[in-house]
């Protein structure tokens, strides 16, 4: 069994991939799920967020995402899992567009098999549903900040790829061996994610709070996982409670 960790996302994906941005897209994808919510919908383009719920009353559909860390114009949430926990999601649709989380996810998803959204809330679960899964490799890809590699992510990253690790033989290459060393070498999970400069923007923003939350390790059981079940729209990418 191969395992490889992708710094940022790129190449082709045989098999499983976990895909990571732990400040804040998946950790909030696994928050609006724990609170209820039936699905979510990963889009392309805020514009394809916007256009599924039109002008109409009675929308099934919630938006949550952000630009730069604020909140996009029109949409309902921002990309808070702090906000996500005050609310109750139950029976909704939440569509989510971030400026790099939500774009690794679709990037994997052009050849991956199988597609988890991993943080370091759900990290147990997600790499247990990923050695449970996979057959030939286990991809850990990292959505990074506006095309570039981001700390956090490789931190978390590494947290996966130690996990995995402990349930059996892999065959690693470069980005494991660089995602382990910062997991070892990066202190616990809180000062790695505040140190980060991603990390950093978000203090100044105010969103300290968000990235406390996303440094809890492993408070979640909870993995969302691609499906073509529901006959996603046009642009999105449907994950649902694995």
């Amino acid at each position: 069994m191969r395992l490889r960790v992708d710094l940022l996302p790129h190449g082709q994906y045989p098999d499983v991939v976990l895909v990571i941005d732990v400040l804040r897209a998946t950790t909030t994808a696994v928050t609006y799920l724990e609170r209820g919510a039936d699905a979510l919908l990963l889009t392309a383009t805020p514009e394809v967020a916007l256009a599924l719920r039109g002008g109409e009353d009675g929308s099934p559909y919630l938006l949550g995402g952000e630009r730069g860390g604020l909140p996009i114009p029109g949409f309902d949430f921002g990309n808070s899992p702090v906000e996500a926990t005050g609310q109750n999601f139950t029976g909704r649709t939440v569509v989510m567009n971030t400026t790099n989380g939500t774009g690794a996810a679709h990037t994997a998803a052009q050849t991956g098999k199988h597609i988890f959204l991993a943080a370091l809330t759900n990290a147990h679960a997600a790499a247990r549903r990923a050695r449970a899964t996979a057959t030939e490799e286990i991809a850990i890809v990292c959505a990074g900040t506006d095309g570039q590699v981001g700390l956090e992510d490789v931190y978390a990253a590494g947290v996966l790829a130690e996990y995995l690790l402990a349930m059996g033989e892999f065959t690693v290459d470069d980005g494991a061996r660089i995602a382990l060393t910062v997991r070892r070498n990066s202190g616990n999970p809180l000062e790695a994610l505040s140190s980060s400069g991603h990390g950093q923007h978000l203090g100044r923003l105010g969103l300290g709070e968000d990235v406390r939350f996303a440094a809890g390790l492993s408070t979640s059981t909870l993995v969302p996982a691609l499906t073509l079940d529901g006959d996603p729209p046009e642009g999105t990418l449907r994950f649902t409670a694995g």
